[in-house]
């Protein structure tokens, strides 16, 4: 079962801002005026399909990658042009990027010990986020000893150990068994909210994105085309894309008269103030919006010609 998002209301802190980034490779643009506001405590998804950008701002972020032109600011300071190691920011790759020679406990101690940090406080540290992510028993384990999501642990907890004021996640599920995948996501929420932290995970995984963020960045050609709540980007798209992109949708094309909405023949009443000019649109609607009804007027027949049924086997 998925873990409940907090449904109080963020507090509108600004902890992260990206103000019109731009990143060419060469004469291909990879990001175009890219903005982007993350709150404080909030679990922000960048969703969408491969090559959009999606990692591209997580590098740019880190300070991996520097940005052609733009600005970008986390806990109210400037770090556009900051090296990797004077900002503050906590990264799980992929592939976990995890070091095999070392055991559990060196990995997730590798952070702070680049920092100089005493070793007791060393000691302290790893055995408390060991803890949180529930591997504690592990600490002298191999990598190669550990599954692909007790791995995945460790790149978390090696990430966090240095407290960071960002966590950033890329696609760190793609690699496990669909399974293993929701139960990851949701230990991963339960951590986020745990320590408060501002989070951006990055995915084309829809699911994922729906069931833990706080709100979607839905990406499409190095831009945000729409950010929202889950539900706001499911309910209210602002794009045919997004429309597309997000769950499954029937496209109707209609015409906006004085009369009404024109669709399939039929004219359908609207409020005074969604009627300015006449003007050709594009109607999404979910599946699960439609019904099925006697012939009514005013209803837009139809006849169905196919049907599939799936069964859930116990």
């Amino acid at each position: 079962m998925a873990p409940e998002r907090d449904n109080q209301p963020i507090k509108k802190s600004v902890d992260l801002a990206l103000n019109k980034v731009n990143k060419n490779f060469g004469d291909t643009p990879v990001l175009a005026d890219l903005s982007l506001t993350v709150y404080k405590g909030e679990l922000c998804c960048l969703l969408g399909s491969s090559g959009c950008g999606k990692s591209t701002t997580l590098k740019i972020i880190t300070g991996l990658l520097m940005p052609d032109s733009g600005s970008i600011s986390l806990a109210g300071q400037e770090i556009t042009h900051l090296p990797v190691q004077q900002r503050n920011v906590g990264m799980v790759f992929q592939n976990y990027a995890l070091f095999p020679h070392m055991d559990v406990f060196d990995n997730v101690a590798y952070g702070l010990r680049r920092r100089k940090v005493a070793k007791e406080t060393i000691a302290e540290k790893v055995a408390d986020i060991l803890q949180l992510v529930e591997l504690g028993e592990y600490r002298h384990r191999k990598i190669h000893e550990l599954s692909g999501g007790q791995q995945q642990r460790v790149a978390l907890a090696r990430s966090l150990v240095i407290e960071p004021d960002l966590l950033l996640l890329d696609e760190p599920l793609s690699n496990l068994d669909a399974r293993l995948r929701g139960n990851m996501r949701n230990e991963i929420r339960r951590i986020q909210q745990t320590l408060n932290i501002t989070t951006i995970f990055v995915t084309h995984d829809q699911e994922e994105a729906m069931s833990i963020s706080n709100r979607i960045g839905v990406m499409h050609q190095g831009h945000i085309e729409q950010i929202g709540t889950p539900e706001e980007i499911y309910n209210h798209p602002e794009t045919p894309y997004v429309a597309d992109f997000i769950g499954q949708v029937n496209f109707l094309s209609g015409q906006i008269t004085e009369a009404g909405l024109v669709l399939l023949g039929k004219t359908f009443p609207l409020p005074a103030q969604a009627w300015q000019t006449e003007r050709a649109v594009t109607c999404s609607i979910r599946p699960e919006r439609l019904g099925l009804k006697e012939p009514t007027p005013g209803l837009i027949p139809a006849e169905v010609k196919y049907r599939e049924c799936s069964r859930r086997v116990r």
